[in-house]
C-alpha cells in the first residue's frame, strides 16, 4: 500500500507536514502490520481549506450528476473489494471469510448503493404556499470514524454527504487506518472533485481537536464512545456547529415467554459474539423469564459451543481477536468484576482463549443471574461477554430494557408478532429488532439518551448534511 504514510488532500496524496509515524498491529499476531502517517493542525488546515474551496461548486451540482459519480464509486468499490476485505482483516482482526469480507467490506458498498437509492427520490425543494423550502448542503464536514466497523462507518457519512453536496474531511481511526486509505484511492478513481473529499490521518489530540474546533468546518458527525463524544460535543460548541453522534449502547434482548426459547436464544448468542461482540448494538443484555432460566442457560452454553475462535484468515473462524489492547484490557477487567460482584460464570472467564498465546483474543464469555445494577449490565463492554438476566413479567422486561444510560437498539421475541410489536413501541431505543429481523441500511440508524444525537443511513443519512431555507415570497410556481 503506497499511500500509508501520505494524506489525501485536494485531490492528490501529499507528506504529512511534519514526519510523524505510528506503526498499525495486527490485533491477531501484535506485530506491525505497516507505519502511517499521524497528522497535525497543519494537516487539517490544509484539508479543510482544500475542502471549502471546493464547496461552492460541489455544492451547486445536480442530483444527476451525483448519481452519475455514485455509479462510478460503486464500480471502483467492487474493484477493490477484496483488497478493503484484507485491510479490516488485518487492521482489526475480523475473520476474512466469516466477517471481514461479506460483512465488513460489504457494509461499505451497500451503504454507497443505500445513499443513491435514496438520493433518486430525495426532496430537496418544496412549495408551502408562496413559500419556498430549500434543503441545501450544510458545508465542510468533518468525520471522524471509529475502529469496530471500518468501512460502513465511513461510508455511512461519506456516501450521504456526497449525496447531500456536501465536502469533507475524514479522520479515521488511528487504530484501523488501512481501510480508510483504500476508501480514499477508490474514492479517486471514481473521479470525486479534488477538495470534495479529504483524508487526515491521526489521533484525537492531533487532528480530530483541531478538526472539531476549525471556525471552516459547519458540521461534526462523529461515532465512537459516548466519553469521546461528549468531549467532540463540547469542543464543537464555541462554533455552534451542528454535531451528529452516534455513541454507546447496551441493547437489552427481551425473549418472552411464548418465544421460541431454542431460536431466540441461539440468534442472540451468536448476534452478541459476531464481530467479538465489538457492535454499538449488540444485544449484551438477554432478558429471559426467571423460572425458565435454568432452560435458557443450557441453550446459551450450547450456542457458544458453534463459535471458533482462531485466526482471523482461516476460513473456519468464526471469531477473531479484539481490535486492540487497550480494548483487550478493558475486556479483561469487566470479566473480573463481572465475576467479583457475583454474577454466575457459565462458559469463558479472564485470559485467552485455551491453546492461544499470542494475539488480543478474549474468551467467549456468558454471565447467568446478573442484576442490573451489577458493572457488567451498566457498562459497554464491547466485547464477547454477554450477561442473562431474569424478570418476574413483562412489565418487568421492559423496565429493566430502559434502566440504562443507552438507548441505541433493542431486541424482542415472540410467537404473537402484536404482543412483540407492543413491547418494542415501549423500549426507549432507536431502533427494535422484531423476531431476528435483520439490519435494514434504508432505515435510520441512532439512539436515545446517551447513545447519540442524529440519524444515519439512508434518506435520513441525507438529512443530517442539510440545513434548511425558507425563501419567502417565492411565489405559487416554479
Amino acid at each position: 500500500m503506497s499511500n500509508l504514510q501520505r494524506f489525501y488532500i485536494g485531490g492528490q496524496w501529499v507528506d504529512p507536514a511534519a514526519p510523524a509515524f505510528r506503526d498499525v498491529i495486527n490485533p491477531a499476531t501484535e506485530a506491525a502490520a505497516g507505519s502511517v502517517a499521524m497528522g497535525s493542525a497543519a494537516d487539517v488546515e490544509r484539508a479543510v481549506a482544500a475542502a471549502r474551496a471546493a464547496f461552492p461548486a460541489f455544492a451547486a451540482t445536480t442530483r444527476e450528476e451525483r448519481l452519475d459519480l455514485f455509479a462510478r464509486i460503486g464500480v471502483a468499490y467492487k474493484k477493490r473489494y477484496d483488497d478493503m476485505a484484507q485491510a479490516i482483516c488485518t487492521e482489526m482482526g475480523a475473520p476474512l471469510k466469516a466477517l471481514a469480507g461479506s460483512g465488513q467490506a460489504g457494509s461499505g458498498l451497500f451503504h454507497f448503493r443505500a445513499a443513491a437509492t435514496a438520493l433518486q427520490d430525495f426532496v430537496f425543494e418544496k412549495p408551502q404556499g408562496g413559500t419556498r423550502i430549500l434543503r441545501e448542503p450544510i458545508g465542510v464536514c468533518g468525520l471522524i470514524t471509529p475502529w469496530n466497523w471500518p468501512a460502513n462507518q465511513m461510508a455511512c457519512k461519506v456516501a450521504p454527504a456526497l449525496a447531500a453536496g456536501c465536502t469533507m474531511v475524514l479522520k479515521p481511526s488511528e487504530l484501523a487506518p488501512l481501510s480508510g486509505i483504500i476508501l480514499a484511492e477508490i474514492l479517486h478513481e471514481a473521479g470525486v472533485p479534488a477538495g470534495v473529499f479529504n483524508l487526515v490521518n491521526g489521533d484525537g489530540a492531533g487532528v480530530g481537536a483541531p478538526l472539531t474546533t476549525h471556525p471552516d468546518v459547519d458540521m461534526l458527525s462523529f461515532t465512537g464512545s459516548t466519553r469521546a463524544g461528549q468531549l467532540v460535543m463540547r469542543a464543537a460548541a464555541d462554533g455552534i456547529k451542528k454535531v451528529a453522534l452516534e455513541l454507546g449502547g447496551k441493547s437489552a434482548n427481551i425473549i418472552l415467554d411464548d418465544a421460541d426459547f431454542t431460536r431466540a436464544v441461539t440468534q442472540g448468542v451468536m448476534t452478541l459474539m459476531l464481530n467479538s461482540g465489538q457492535n454499538c448494538n449488540a444485544p449484551s443484555r438477554m432478558l429471559v423469564p426467571a423460572g425458565r432460566l435454568d432452560e435458557v442457560e443450557a441453550l446459551a452454553v450450547a450456542a457458544l459451543a458453534r463459535v471458533r475462535v482462531g485466526d482471523p484468515l482461516d476460513a473456519a473462524t468464526t471469531m477473531g481477536p479484539l481490535a486492540n489492547g487497550a480494548q483487550f484490557e478493558r475486556v479483561q477487567r469487566l470479566i473480573e468484576a463481572g465475576v467479583a460482584e457475583g454474577a454466575k460464570l457459565l462458559a469463558g472467564g479472564p485470559g485467552r482463549p485455551e491453546g492461544i498465546a499470542r494475539g488480543f483474543f478474549a474468551r467467549p464469555t456468558i454471565f447467568s443471574q446478573v442484576k442490573n445494577s451489577m458493572t457488567i449490565a451498566r457498562e459497554e463492554i464491547f466485547g464477547p461477554v454477554l450477561s442473562i438476566l431474569p424478570y418476574r413479567d413483562e412489565d418487568d422486561a421492559v423496565a429493566i430494557a430502559n434502566d440504562s444510560p443507552y438507548g441505541l437498539s433493542g431486541y424482542v421475541s415472540s410467537a404473537d408478532p402484536a404482543r412483540a410489536r407492543a413491547v418494542a413501541r415501549r423500549l426507549r431505543t432507536g431502533n427494535v429488532h422484531i423476531n431476528g429481523a435483520p439490519i435494514d441500511m434504508a432505515a435510520p440508524f441512532g439512539g436515545y439518551k446517551q447513545s447519540g444525537l442524529g440519524r444515519e443511513w439512508g434518506a435520513w443519512g441525507i438529512d443530517e448534511f442539510l440545513e434548511v431555507k425558507a425563501m419567502l415570497g417565492y411565489g405559487e410556481g416554479d
